[in-house]
């Protein structure tokens, strides 16, 4: 009740009106994908590291990558990146790199962009794995509760009115220019599609294709690794898909901030987000 008449005398005082945007489970899981996701990011490119390079098929071809990182045996060591047969010099950066000591050495991706820092496979393993489960897990809660809550649908679902406007949205967007008003009150068009991509295709695609990797679960579902192809290419799949996602998160943190960073950070942090009052024009007052 005291939350309700602060937000009503703000719309008083300012014009601005507060709506409850999140709730306390959307909110919940929100924050717990974000550390899942910086984990599994940074614990995978240790993995990678144990052998930077992908292929494609059911065997390694080292000779014929169709990617790789590696260090020539210069000293100091020079890094090389090779792509699909085009090679560059990534020294300082991919395939070599500074170690704790400033000494150039030869590994995939640098010190800062892996967890641990240190080259550790079994580290690496042990970090990717735990927090995939619990990735997992908490997947399962937010879609468990946005199907009987009725949210799911609600923000992942357009209208058949946001579809027809799409054009208009793609727009809007390219001009920097974001929903005021009522419309702020719900997720555009282009929003409820990336996110109905990512939760409901993205994702599982990336899950089945870890799992392929898994010998364990290899033993139990030998069809998955044929599915993709061999697992190499699950690997190469996997590696993929993490980049997609990673730029999704990138395009996502921008648009937040380019809307309304504090606004936002709120409203995911507290569940209420602040309507600014727009004249018959569309503006702001």
């Amino acid at each position: 009740m005291a939350t309700t008449k602060a937000a009503e005398t703000g719309t008083q005082a300012s014009g601005a009106r507060w709506v409850f945007r999140h709730p306390a489970t959307i909110r919940i899981a929100h924050w717990v994908n974000v550390v899942c996701l910086a984990v599994l990011l940074l614990s995978g490119l240790q993995i990678f590291n144990a052998h930077p390079a992908l292929y494609w098929g059911h065997v390694s071809t080292f000779d014929t990558p169709l990617v790789a990182m590696t260090a020539t045996e210069t000293e100091p060591p020079r890094g090389v990146t090779t792509a699909f047969g085009q090679s560059f010099d990534t020294t300082g950066v991919l395939g070599a790199s500074k170690d704790a000591d400033g000494e150039i050495i030869g590994r995939g991706f640098p010190s800062w962009a892996t967890l641990p820092s240190y080259q550790s496979l079994a580290e690496g393993r042990s970090w990717h794995f735990f927090f995939a489960w619990l990735f997992v897990l908490n997947g399962l809660v937010y879609l468990g509760y946005g199907v009987a809550s009725g949210q799911l649908r609600k923000r992942l679902v357009p209208s058949g009115d946001q579809l027809r406007h799409i054009g208009a949205s793609v727009i809007e967007h390219l001009r920097f220019r974001f929903p005021k008003g009522e419309e702020a009150t719900r997720y555009n068009v282009l929003q409820k599609l990336t996110y109905l991509v990512v939760v409901l295709g993205l994702l599982p695609l990336q899950l089945l294709a870890g799992l392929a990797l898994s010998p364990g679960f290899n033993a139990a579902a030998p069809w998955v690794i044929d599915l993709f192809g061999g697992r190499q290419s699950a690997r190469t799949i996997h590696f993929v898909l993490a980049n997609l996602l990673v730029l999704f998160v990138l395009i996502h943190v921008a648009m937040v901030v380019l809307s309304g960073f504090w606004n936002n950070v709120r409203g995911m942090l507290t569940g209420w987000f602040r309507i600014e009052r727009t004249n018959p024009s569309g503006d702001q007052a």
